[in-house]
């Protein structure tokens, strides 16, 4: 079937066209040629790629959850085996849920972070096989074992955590720098690329010795440009998730714990910013807060108030994630490529809170209007 879009402003992933028509025929970007079976109005709205959210930790019912509000992949950072196979099937089959790609599971040091998180989910009711004991690294000879078992997994990244709690009050084991190195060499050599969670800068100072391709946050203890530069020099690009600082640092008010946390993320990402790293939005959404594809709307505001403009946020969300991570198909609009799109009322060129007023959703070209 052929959907043309007609008189519509484009954020392309790139840059924005005033106004212009846009087809979907079948599961991709055609060509204009007068030839539609449906016809949509898209006078003073806009068309964006579907969004990409760029760090989550996906459960059942949060792919669904995310689609509703124009999120059409997701970057799952951290997922068990079972509960991975489950929703990579449900993406597969289904288009009224979001795409993932991810990490499997992470590479943390035996009792590390966030072991001490999945334990307290372990006494939570309906998540199944989605926590509970997961593989950790003990020492530097464990790493192509590990990332072995990854591969097997079917993993698209490695993520390796680098966090010894402190920025959130707590006292955690850590993968000792030799570990992490030995990581990175052995998924680099497995064809994978390295996001490592790191916090603060003393933990991205780590990251950075061993040769990561990306961060999966800004730090959040203090800003360095020193730090900023260095991360620009070596070409790793940052995820955002300024919503989680910002949702930690008003949890902080309440518990004197990390309470500064979010107005630094925001001022590290300026820096980052000024500095040239390429800066991908992510919220590490979870079942309870931040929320999945809800957040990611959040998230575009505080990268307009790190100094971004709006089309360098809303590219943050698009063409940069899939560009970073792979995904030649998605991420810009353009002929040939997925049909993964979204069409909001007003100009979020101008008003990036547009992106929330949701008019509709396609996932591989089918249609999936907001109830």
């Amino acid at each position: 079937m052929r959907t043309l879009i007609r008189d519509v402003r484009l954020f392309d992933g790139e840059r924005t066209t005033a106004q212009t028509d846009i087809v979907i025929d079948g599961d991709r970007i055609g060509t204009p040629d007068g030839r539609a079976d449906v016809v949509v109005d898209g006078a003073r709205k806009t068309l964006l790629p579907g969004l990409i959210d760029a760090h989550t930790h996906t459960f059942d019912g949060n792919l669904a959850q995310a689609l509703t509000f124009g999120v059409t992949t997701e970057l799952d950072m951290f997922c068990l085996p079972g509960n991975l196979a489950r929703q990579r099937a449900l993406a597969a089959e289904r288009d009224d849920v979001a795409d993932l790609r991810s990490s499997g599971v992470l590479a943390t040091a035996p009792s590390g972070h966030p072991s001490q998180l999945m334990a307290a989910l372990g006494d939570a009711s309906g998540f199944g096989d989605a926590v509970g004991a997961f593989d950790t690294v003990a020492n530097a000879d464990q790493a192509k074992e590990f990332v072995a078992a990854r591969v097997a997994d079917g993993a698209d990244y490695l993520k390796v955590v680098v966090d010894d709690g402190s920025v959130h009050g707590l006292d955690l084991p850590v993968l000792a720098p030799d570990v992490v190195a030995a990581l990175v060499e052995a998924a680099h050599g497995a064809g994978l690329a390295v996001i490592a969670h790191a916090i603060s800068a003393a933990e991205v100072e780590v990251a950075l010795d061993a040769g990561v391709d990306g961060l999966a946050h800004v730090w959040a203890d203090a800003e360095s440009h020193d730090l900023a530069a260095r991360v620009a020099a070596q070409g790793v690009f940052v995820i955002s998730t300024l919503v989680y600082f910002e949702v930690i640092s008003q949890q902080g008010a309440a518990d004197h714990a990390a309470p500064d946390s979010g107005a630094n993320a925001v001022r590290v990402a300026r820096t980052l910013h000024q500095a040239g790293v390429p800066l991908l939005a992510g919220t590490d959404a979870t079942p309870f807060s931040p929320l999945h594809g809800e957040s990611l709307h959040r998230e575009l505001v505080l990268l307009t108030e790190a100094g971004l403009s709006n089309e360098e946020a809303l590219a943050a969300a698009t063409s940069a994630p899939a560009r970073h991570f792979g995904l030649d198909d998605r991420g810009r609009i353009a002929p040939g490529l997925r049909a993964d799109l979204v069409l909001v009322d007003g100009d979020p060129t101008r008003d990036i809170t547009a992106t929330g007023s949701i008019v509709d959703v396609w996932r591989r070209g089918i249609r999936q209007t907001p109830k």
